[in-house]
Protein backbone atom coordinates (compact mmCIF):
# COMPACT_ATOMS: atom_id res chain seq x y z
CA UNK A 1 0.00 0.00 0.00
CA UNK A 2 1.30 3.44 -1.00
CA UNK A 3 1.05 5.17 2.37
CA UNK A 4 3.07 8.09 1.00
CA UNK A 5 0.09 9.00 -1.20
CA UNK A 6 -2.06 9.74 1.83
CA UNK A 7 0.62 11.55 3.80
CA UNK A 8 1.16 13.69 0.70
CA UNK A 9 -2.57 14.46 0.62
CA UNK A 10 -2.23 15.71 4.19
CA UNK A 11 0.69 17.90 3.13
CA UNK A 12 -1.22 19.19 0.11
CA UNK A 13 -4.12 20.24 2.38
CA UNK A 14 -1.89 21.49 5.19
CA UNK A 15 -3.35 25.00 5.11
CA UNK A 16 -6.75 23.66 6.19
CA UNK A 17 -5.32 22.14 9.34
CA UNK A 18 -2.84 24.85 10.26
CA UNK A 19 -5.66 27.38 9.88
CA UNK A 20 -7.83 25.33 12.24
CA UNK A 21 -4.96 25.18 14.72
CA UNK A 22 -4.43 28.94 14.60
CA UNK A 23 -8.12 29.74 14.96
CA UNK A 24 -8.50 27.40 17.94
CA UNK A 25 -5.39 29.09 19.38
CA UNK A 26 -7.15 32.44 19.02
CA UNK A 27 -10.37 31.18 20.61
CA UNK A 28 -8.44 29.89 23.66
CA UNK A 29 -11.58 28.50 25.28
CA UNK A 30 -11.49 26.84 28.69
CA UNK A 31 -12.63 23.31 29.48
CA UNK A 32 -16.20 22.41 28.52
CA UNK A 33 -16.68 25.95 27.17
CA UNK A 34 -15.13 25.28 23.75
CA UNK A 35 -18.24 26.41 21.85
CA UNK A 36 -16.55 28.23 18.97
CA UNK A 37 -13.88 25.53 18.72
CA UNK A 38 -16.56 22.85 18.55
CA UNK A 39 -18.50 24.78 15.89
CA UNK A 40 -15.38 25.17 13.78
CA UNK A 41 -14.53 21.46 13.92
CA UNK A 42 -18.09 20.48 13.05
CA UNK A 43 -18.06 22.86 10.08
CA UNK A 44 -14.71 21.63 8.74
CA UNK A 45 -15.54 17.95 9.29
CA UNK A 46 -18.74 18.33 7.28
CA UNK A 47 -16.86 20.15 4.52
CA UNK A 48 -14.37 17.26 4.42
CA UNK A 49 -17.19 14.73 4.01
CA UNK A 50 -17.50 13.24 7.51
CA UNK A 51 -20.81 12.23 9.08
CA UNK A 52 -20.97 14.44 12.17
CA UNK A 53 -22.82 13.99 15.46
CA UNK A 54 -22.91 17.03 17.76
CA UNK A 55 -23.50 17.32 20.65
CA UNK A 56 -22.24 13.89 21.61
CA UNK A 57 -22.72 11.80 24.77
CA UNK A 58 -24.86 14.57 26.29
CA UNK A 59 -21.87 16.97 26.29
CA UNK A 60 -22.46 20.24 24.44
CA UNK A 61 -18.92 20.71 23.16
CA UNK A 62 -18.27 17.05 22.30
CA UNK A 63 -18.73 15.62 18.82
CA UNK A 64 -17.64 12.84 16.48
CA UNK A 65 -16.88 12.75 12.78
CA UNK A 66 -17.31 9.35 11.15
CA UNK A 67 -16.47 7.88 7.75
CA UNK A 68 -16.48 4.34 6.35
CA UNK A 69 -18.22 1.12 7.21
CA UNK A 70 -17.52 -2.05 9.13
CA UNK A 71 -14.51 -3.11 11.14
CA UNK A 72 -11.83 -2.39 12.07
CA UNK A 73 -12.95 0.89 13.58
CA UNK A 74 -10.01 3.20 14.32
CA UNK A 75 -10.60 6.10 16.70
CA UNK A 76 -8.52 9.27 16.47
CA UNK A 77 -8.67 11.35 19.65
CA UNK A 78 -8.68 15.16 19.67
CA UNK A 79 -8.58 17.83 22.37
CA UNK A 80 -9.06 21.60 22.03
CA UNK A 81 -9.33 23.29 25.44
CA UNK A 82 -7.03 26.02 26.75
CA UNK A 83 -5.68 27.07 30.16
CA UNK A 84 -6.45 30.12 32.25
CA UNK A 85 -3.90 32.87 32.86
CA UNK A 86 -1.78 32.11 29.80
CA UNK A 87 -2.80 34.71 27.26
CA UNK A 88 0.28 35.38 25.14
CA UNK A 89 1.16 36.92 21.79
CA UNK A 90 2.05 34.23 19.26
CA UNK A 91 5.56 34.14 17.85
CA UNK A 92 6.96 36.41 20.54
CA UNK A 93 9.91 35.49 22.73
CA UNK A 94 8.97 37.95 25.47
CA UNK A 95 5.98 37.78 27.81
CA UNK A 96 3.19 39.73 26.08
CA UNK A 97 -0.40 39.18 27.18
CA UNK A 98 -3.07 39.72 24.56
CA UNK A 99 -5.87 39.77 27.14
CA UNK A 100 -4.94 40.56 30.73
CA UNK A 101 -5.33 37.37 32.77
CA UNK A 102 -6.78 35.74 29.67
CA UNK A 103 -6.50 32.16 28.51
CA UNK A 104 -3.98 30.50 26.23
CA UNK A 105 -3.06 27.11 24.77
CA UNK A 106 -0.18 26.32 27.10
CA UNK A 107 -0.59 22.58 26.49
CA UNK A 108 -0.89 22.90 22.72
CA UNK A 109 -4.38 21.45 22.36
CA UNK A 110 -5.01 23.76 19.41
CA UNK A 111 -2.36 21.76 17.56
CA UNK A 112 -3.45 18.44 19.06
CA UNK A 113 -6.95 18.67 17.66
CA UNK A 114 -5.84 20.01 14.29
CA UNK A 115 -3.18 17.33 13.89
CA UNK A 116 -5.69 14.62 14.72
CA UNK A 117 -8.11 16.14 12.20
CA UNK A 118 -5.40 16.02 9.54
CA UNK A 119 -4.75 12.35 10.38
CA UNK A 120 -8.47 11.53 10.16
CA UNK A 121 -8.61 13.29 6.78
CA UNK A 122 -5.74 11.21 5.41
CA UNK A 123 -7.36 8.02 6.74
CA UNK A 124 -10.68 9.01 5.13
CA UNK A 125 -8.96 9.44 1.78
CA UNK A 126 -7.53 5.93 2.13
CA UNK A 127 -10.99 4.52 2.94
CA UNK A 128 -12.47 6.34 -0.06
CA UNK A 129 -9.99 4.48 -2.25
CA UNK A 130 -10.55 1.20 -0.39
CA UNK A 131 -14.28 0.90 0.39
CA UNK A 132 -15.22 -1.75 2.92
CA UNK A 133 -11.82 -1.67 4.63
CA UNK A 134 -13.23 -0.23 7.85
CA UNK A 135 -14.23 2.96 9.63
CA UNK A 136 -12.50 5.99 11.09
CA UNK A 137 -14.02 8.03 13.94
CA UNK A 138 -12.66 11.44 14.89
CA UNK A 139 -13.50 11.92 18.58
CA UNK A 140 -13.86 15.54 19.65
CA UNK A 141 -13.01 15.35 23.36
CA UNK A 142 -13.48 18.57 25.37
CA UNK A 143 -12.23 19.43 28.82
CA UNK A 144 -8.99 17.47 29.13
CA UNK A 145 -7.63 20.18 31.45
CA UNK A 146 -10.68 20.09 33.71
CA UNK A 147 -13.59 17.84 32.88
CA UNK A 148 -12.05 14.76 31.23
CA UNK A 149 -14.63 14.05 28.54
CA UNK A 150 -12.86 10.86 27.50
CA UNK A 151 -13.42 9.47 31.00
CA UNK A 152 -17.14 10.19 30.64
CA UNK A 153 -17.07 8.55 27.19
CA UNK A 154 -15.42 5.49 28.75
CA UNK A 155 -17.95 5.34 31.58
CA UNK A 156 -20.78 5.49 29.04
CA UNK A 157 -19.41 2.72 26.81
CA UNK A 158 -18.71 5.01 23.85
CA UNK A 159 -15.67 2.97 22.76
CA UNK A 160 -17.40 -0.43 22.87
CA UNK A 161 -17.59 -0.65 19.07
CA UNK A 162 -14.13 0.84 18.41
CA UNK A 163 -11.15 -1.46 17.89
CA UNK A 164 -8.12 0.79 18.35
CA UNK A 165 -7.49 4.38 19.52
CA UNK A 166 -4.56 6.49 18.36
CA UNK A 167 -3.62 9.98 19.47
CA UNK A 168 -0.71 12.34 20.03
CA UNK A 169 0.35 15.33 22.09
CA UNK A 170 2.54 18.34 21.36
CA UNK A 171 5.88 18.19 23.16
CA UNK A 172 9.50 19.26 22.82
CA UNK A 173 10.70 16.01 21.25
CA UNK A 174 9.61 13.39 18.71
CA UNK A 175 8.87 10.20 20.60
CA UNK A 176 6.51 7.33 21.26
CA UNK A 177 4.80 7.46 24.64
CA UNK A 178 5.19 4.40 26.84
CA UNK A 179 4.58 3.57 30.48
CA UNK A 180 1.68 4.53 32.70
CA UNK A 181 0.61 7.49 34.81
CA UNK A 182 -1.46 8.37 37.86
CA UNK A 183 -5.21 8.12 38.13
CA UNK A 184 -6.85 11.20 39.60
CA UNK A 185 -10.13 12.57 40.94
CA UNK A 186 -11.04 16.25 41.14
CA UNK A 187 -13.75 17.50 43.54
CA UNK A 188 -14.98 20.94 44.53
CA UNK A 189 -16.05 21.52 48.16
CA UNK A 190 -18.38 24.44 48.89
CA UNK A 191 -19.00 25.74 52.40
CA UNK A 192 -21.92 27.96 53.37
CA UNK A 193 -21.75 29.95 56.59
CA UNK A 194 -23.42 32.98 58.13
CA UNK A 195 -22.25 36.54 57.52
CA UNK A 196 -21.82 38.88 60.46
CA UNK A 197 -19.79 41.86 61.61
CA UNK A 198 -16.40 40.41 62.44
CA UNK A 199 -15.84 42.86 65.32
CA UNK A 200 -19.32 43.90 66.44
CA UNK A 201 -21.03 40.49 66.42
CA UNK A 202 -18.55 37.72 65.61
CA UNK A 203 -20.52 35.24 67.72
CA UNK A 204 -23.42 35.44 65.26
CA UNK A 205 -21.27 34.50 62.29
CA UNK A 206 -20.16 31.13 60.99
CA UNK A 207 -17.10 31.35 58.78
CA UNK A 208 -17.04 29.34 55.57
CA UNK A 209 -13.42 30.40 55.09
CA UNK A 210 -12.53 28.92 58.48
CA UNK A 211 -14.05 25.66 57.26
CA UNK A 212 -11.85 25.68 54.14
CA UNK A 213 -8.76 26.46 56.21
CA UNK A 214 -9.52 23.72 58.72
CA UNK A 215 -10.09 21.22 55.94
CA UNK A 216 -6.78 22.15 54.36
CA UNK A 217 -5.00 21.91 57.71
CA UNK A 218 -6.42 18.44 58.25
CA UNK A 219 -5.20 17.40 54.81
CA UNK A 220 -1.71 18.70 55.59
CA UNK A 221 -1.55 16.43 58.63
CA UNK A 222 -2.97 13.55 56.59
CA UNK A 223 -0.11 13.78 54.07
CA UNK A 224 2.17 11.96 56.52
CA UNK A 225 -0.14 8.97 56.51
CA UNK A 226 -0.69 8.28 52.81
CA UNK A 227 1.39 6.08 50.47
CA UNK A 228 4.48 7.67 48.95
CA UNK A 229 3.10 7.61 45.43
CA UNK A 230 -0.17 9.35 46.30
CA UNK A 231 -0.62 13.06 45.70
CA UNK A 232 -2.98 15.75 47.06
CA UNK A 233 -3.36 19.21 45.49
CA UNK A 234 -5.77 22.03 46.20
CA UNK A 235 -6.70 25.56 45.17
CA UNK A 236 -8.95 27.92 47.15
CA UNK A 237 -11.28 29.21 44.45
CA UNK A 238 -13.55 31.38 46.64
CA UNK A 239 -12.35 33.05 49.85
CA UNK A 240 -15.69 34.65 50.70
CA UNK A 241 -14.89 38.19 49.64
CA UNK A 242 -12.19 40.84 50.21
CA UNK A 243 -13.56 42.38 53.42
CA UNK A 244 -11.78 41.15 56.56
CA UNK A 245 -14.41 42.77 58.82
CA UNK A 246 -17.10 40.43 57.51
CA UNK A 247 -17.37 36.83 58.64
CA UNK A 248 -17.10 35.06 55.28
CA UNK A 249 -20.44 33.39 54.48
CA UNK A 250 -19.19 31.33 51.53
CA UNK A 251 -15.95 29.70 50.43
CA UNK A 252 -14.82 26.98 48.03
CA UNK A 253 -11.79 24.77 47.62
CA UNK A 254 -10.96 22.56 44.64
CA UNK A 255 -9.09 19.33 45.38
CA UNK A 256 -7.33 16.77 43.23
CA UNK A 257 -6.22 13.39 44.52
CA UNK A 258 -3.85 11.13 42.59
CA UNK A 259 -2.82 7.52 42.98
CA UNK A 260 -1.60 4.82 40.61
CA UNK A 261 -4.84 2.84 40.61
CA UNK A 262 -8.38 4.18 40.55
CA UNK A 263 -9.36 1.98 43.52
CA UNK A 264 -6.66 3.66 45.63
CA UNK A 265 -7.62 7.13 44.45
CA UNK A 266 -11.19 6.39 45.50
CA UNK A 267 -9.99 5.36 48.97
CA UNK A 268 -8.00 8.58 49.27
CA UNK A 269 -11.07 10.50 48.12
CA UNK A 270 -13.10 8.95 50.94
CA UNK A 271 -10.57 10.21 53.48
CA UNK A 272 -10.70 13.66 51.92
CA UNK A 273 -14.49 13.69 52.18
CA UNK A 274 -14.19 13.02 55.92
CA UNK A 275 -11.93 16.06 56.28
CA UNK A 276 -14.58 18.21 54.60
CA UNK A 277 -17.36 16.87 56.82
CA UNK A 278 -15.26 17.36 59.94
CA UNK A 279 -14.42 20.95 58.96
CA UNK A 280 -18.09 21.77 58.45
CA UNK A 281 -18.95 20.27 61.85
CA UNK A 282 -16.22 22.24 63.62
CA UNK A 283 -17.39 25.52 62.09
CA UNK A 284 -21.14 24.79 62.05
CA UNK A 285 -21.27 25.45 58.31
CA UNK A 286 -22.97 23.56 55.52
CA UNK A 287 -20.81 21.60 53.08
CA UNK A 288 -21.68 20.38 49.60
CA UNK A 289 -19.38 18.73 47.09
CA UNK A 290 -19.37 18.47 43.32
CA UNK A 291 -17.48 15.88 41.31
CA UNK A 292 -15.51 17.65 38.59
CA UNK A 293 -13.56 14.93 36.81
CA UNK A 294 -11.62 11.72 37.19
CA UNK A 295 -9.04 9.89 35.09
CA UNK A 296 -7.62 6.39 35.09
CA UNK A 297 -3.98 5.44 34.72
CA UNK A 298 -2.86 4.53 31.21
CA UNK A 299 -2.50 0.95 29.96
CA UNK A 300 0.52 0.76 27.66
CA UNK A 301 0.45 -1.35 24.51
CA UNK A 302 3.82 -2.37 23.08
CA UNK A 303 2.34 -3.63 19.80
CA UNK A 304 0.81 -0.27 18.94
CA UNK A 305 3.81 1.63 20.29
CA UNK A 306 6.12 -0.28 17.94
CA UNK A 307 3.75 0.41 15.05
CA UNK A 308 3.81 4.14 15.78
CA UNK A 309 7.60 4.11 16.16
CA UNK A 310 8.09 2.37 12.83
CA UNK A 311 5.96 4.98 11.11
CA UNK A 312 7.58 7.85 12.98
CA UNK A 313 10.92 6.70 11.58
CA UNK A 314 9.44 6.41 8.09
CA UNK A 315 8.12 9.99 7.84
CA UNK A 316 10.69 12.69 6.97
CA UNK A 317 11.26 14.97 9.93
CA UNK A 318 10.67 18.72 9.58
CA UNK A 319 13.51 20.93 8.44
CA UNK A 320 13.80 24.33 10.11
CA UNK A 321 14.70 27.66 8.55
CA UNK A 322 17.29 30.05 9.96
CA UNK A 323 14.43 32.34 11.01
CA UNK A 324 12.71 29.53 12.92
CA UNK A 325 15.94 28.53 14.64
CA UNK A 326 16.65 32.15 15.61
CA UNK A 327 13.18 32.51 17.14
CA UNK A 328 13.58 29.17 18.93
CA UNK A 329 16.92 30.25 20.38
CA UNK A 330 15.44 33.47 21.75
CA UNK A 331 12.44 31.62 23.19
CA UNK A 332 14.72 28.94 24.66
CA UNK A 333 16.75 31.68 26.37
CA UNK A 334 13.53 33.15 27.77
CA UNK A 335 12.62 29.98 29.69
CA UNK A 336 12.86 30.96 33.33
CA UNK A 337 13.51 27.49 34.73
CA UNK A 338 14.66 24.93 32.20
CA UNK A 339 13.95 21.23 32.52
CA UNK A 340 17.30 19.74 33.57
CA UNK A 341 16.57 16.37 31.94
CA UNK A 342 17.56 15.34 28.45
CA UNK A 343 14.70 15.65 25.92
CA UNK A 344 12.46 12.62 25.75
CA UNK A 345 14.06 10.87 28.69
CA UNK A 346 11.62 9.21 31.07
CA UNK A 347 12.19 7.37 34.31
CA UNK A 348 13.09 3.74 33.87
CA UNK A 349 14.87 4.16 30.53
CA UNK A 350 17.97 2.04 30.07
CA UNK A 351 21.40 3.67 30.29
CA UNK A 352 22.03 2.77 26.65
CA UNK A 353 18.95 4.67 25.46
CA UNK A 354 19.78 7.68 27.65
CA UNK A 355 23.30 7.78 26.24
CA UNK A 356 21.95 7.66 22.69
CA UNK A 357 19.59 10.55 23.46
CA UNK A 358 22.51 12.48 24.90
CA UNK A 359 24.37 12.15 21.61
CA UNK A 360 21.36 12.98 19.42
CA UNK A 361 20.51 16.07 21.46
CA UNK A 362 24.12 17.25 21.66
CA UNK A 363 23.97 16.82 25.42
CA UNK A 364 20.62 18.56 25.54
CA UNK A 365 21.81 21.81 23.94
CA UNK A 366 19.62 21.81 20.81
CA UNK A 367 16.93 24.49 20.83
CA UNK A 368 14.65 22.36 18.63
CA UNK A 369 14.94 18.60 19.01
CA UNK A 370 15.05 17.61 15.35
CA UNK A 371 15.54 13.88 15.96
CA UNK A 372 13.55 10.83 17.03
CA UNK A 373 13.92 9.65 20.60
CA UNK A 374 14.77 5.91 20.52
CA UNK A 375 11.81 3.80 21.54
CA UNK A 376 11.85 1.57 24.58
CA UNK A 377 8.70 -0.05 25.96
CA UNK A 378 8.09 0.66 29.63
CA UNK A 379 5.50 0.20 32.34
CA UNK A 380 7.09 2.86 34.51
CA UNK A 381 4.72 5.35 36.14
CA UNK A 382 4.85 9.10 35.60
CA UNK A 383 3.17 11.43 38.10
CA UNK A 384 0.86 13.24 35.71
CA UNK A 385 -2.65 12.24 34.63
CA UNK A 386 -4.61 12.15 31.38
CA UNK A 387 -8.07 11.01 30.37
CA UNK A 388 -6.45 9.04 27.54
CA UNK A 389 -5.94 6.53 30.34
CA UNK A 390 -9.67 5.79 30.49
CA UNK A 391 -9.72 5.07 26.76
CA UNK A 392 -6.77 2.70 27.20
CA UNK A 393 -8.82 0.67 29.70
CA UNK A 394 -11.55 0.21 27.07
CA UNK A 395 -9.56 -0.52 23.90
CA UNK A 396 -5.88 -0.79 22.88
CA UNK A 397 -4.52 2.75 22.77
CA UNK A 398 -1.20 4.42 21.96
CA UNK A 399 0.14 7.90 21.36
CA UNK A 400 3.17 9.87 20.24
CA UNK A 401 4.74 13.24 20.96
CA UNK A 402 6.12 15.53 18.28
CA UNK A 403 8.33 18.60 18.66
CA UNK A 404 5.95 21.55 18.60
CA UNK A 405 7.72 23.52 21.33
CA UNK A 406 11.32 24.56 21.86
CA UNK A 407 13.56 22.26 23.85
CA UNK A 408 13.18 22.21 27.63
CA UNK A 409 10.04 24.32 27.51
CA UNK A 410 7.95 23.61 30.61
CA UNK A 411 4.40 22.38 30.25
CA UNK A 412 1.58 24.90 30.62
CA UNK A 413 3.87 27.86 29.96
CA UNK A 414 3.57 31.12 28.02
CA UNK A 415 6.48 29.92 25.90
CA UNK A 416 4.32 27.05 24.67
CA UNK A 417 1.47 29.43 23.88
CA UNK A 418 3.82 31.60 21.85
CA UNK A 419 5.27 28.67 19.90
CA UNK A 420 1.84 27.15 19.32
CA UNK A 421 1.03 29.75 16.68
CA UNK A 422 4.19 29.48 14.62
CA UNK A 423 5.43 27.43 11.69
CA UNK A 424 7.36 25.30 14.20
CA UNK A 425 4.07 24.19 15.75
CA UNK A 426 2.54 23.70 12.31
CA UNK A 427 5.35 21.38 11.27
CA UNK A 428 4.96 19.35 14.46
CA UNK A 429 1.22 18.83 14.04
CA UNK A 430 1.61 17.76 10.41
CA UNK A 431 4.30 15.26 11.38
CA UNK A 432 1.95 13.77 13.99
CA UNK A 433 -0.88 13.60 11.47
CA UNK A 434 1.21 11.67 8.96
CA UNK A 435 2.41 9.17 11.56
CA UNK A 436 -1.11 8.48 12.84
CA UNK A 437 -2.48 8.19 9.31
CA UNK A 438 0.20 5.72 8.20
CA UNK A 439 -0.27 3.65 11.36
CA UNK A 440 -4.03 3.44 10.85
CA UNK A 441 -3.53 2.28 7.27
CA UNK A 442 -1.24 -0.48 8.53
CA UNK A 443 -4.01 -1.59 10.89
CA UNK A 444 -6.56 -1.73 8.07
CA UNK A 445 -4.14 -3.66 5.88
CA UNK A 446 -2.86 -6.14 8.50
CA UNK A 447 -5.45 -7.30 11.02
CA UNK A 448 -2.90 -9.44 12.81
CA UNK A 449 -1.48 -6.24 14.34
CA UNK A 450 -4.90 -5.55 15.84
CA UNK A 451 -5.16 -9.13 17.09
CA UNK A 452 -1.78 -8.90 18.84
CA UNK A 453 -2.61 -5.49 20.28
CA UNK A 454 -5.91 -6.82 21.63
CA UNK A 455 -4.24 -9.89 23.13
CA UNK A 456 -1.81 -7.67 25.05
CA UNK A 457 -4.68 -5.40 26.07
CA UNK A 458 -6.78 -8.30 27.38
CA UNK A 459 -3.88 -9.58 29.46
CA UNK A 460 -3.16 -6.17 31.02
CA UNK A 461 -6.80 -5.30 31.75
CA UNK A 462 -8.07 -8.67 32.93
CA UNK A 463 -8.92 -7.14 36.30
CA UNK A 464 -11.58 -5.02 34.60
CA UNK A 465 -12.19 -1.30 34.21
CA UNK A 466 -13.20 0.69 37.28
CA UNK A 467 -14.38 4.12 36.20
CA UNK A 468 -13.49 7.03 38.50
CA UNK A 469 -16.57 8.88 37.20
CA UNK A 470 -19.73 8.35 39.31
CA UNK A 471 -22.76 7.04 37.44
CA UNK A 472 -24.73 10.23 38.12
CA UNK A 473 -21.94 12.70 37.34
CA UNK A 474 -22.56 15.24 34.56
CA UNK A 475 -19.76 17.00 32.69
CA UNK A 476 -20.20 20.75 32.96
CA UNK A 477 -18.09 23.90 33.35
CA UNK A 478 -16.61 24.32 36.82
CA UNK A 479 -18.43 27.57 37.58
CA UNK A 480 -21.79 25.92 36.97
Amino acid sequence: MDKEKYTQLIEDSAEIFTDVSDRIWEFAELSVKEYRSCDLYVKVLKELGFEVTCPFDNIETAFIGKYGEGHPVIGILAEYDALSGLSQKGGSYVREEIVKNGSGHGCGHNMLGAGSLAAAYGIKKYLEDNPGKGTVIFYGCPGEEGGAAKAFFARDGVFSDTDIALTWHPGDANSVVSGTCNSCIQTEYSFKGIASHAAGAPERGRSALDAVQLMNMGVEFMREHIPDGDRLHYAITDTGGPSPNVVQPHAKVLYMVRSTWVKNALKLQERLDKMAVAASMMTETEMTKQFIDGCSNTVSNSVLEQLLYDNLKAVPLPQYTDEELDYAKHLYDAIEVKNPDLPGVSAGMSKEIVEEIRKLSLDGTKVINDFIVPYEHSDHESRGSTDVGDVSWCIPTAQIHTACFVSKSPGHSWQNVSCGKTSIGHKGLLLAAKVLCRSAIDLYEDHTIIERAKAEFEEKTKGGFLSPVPADAVLRPLED
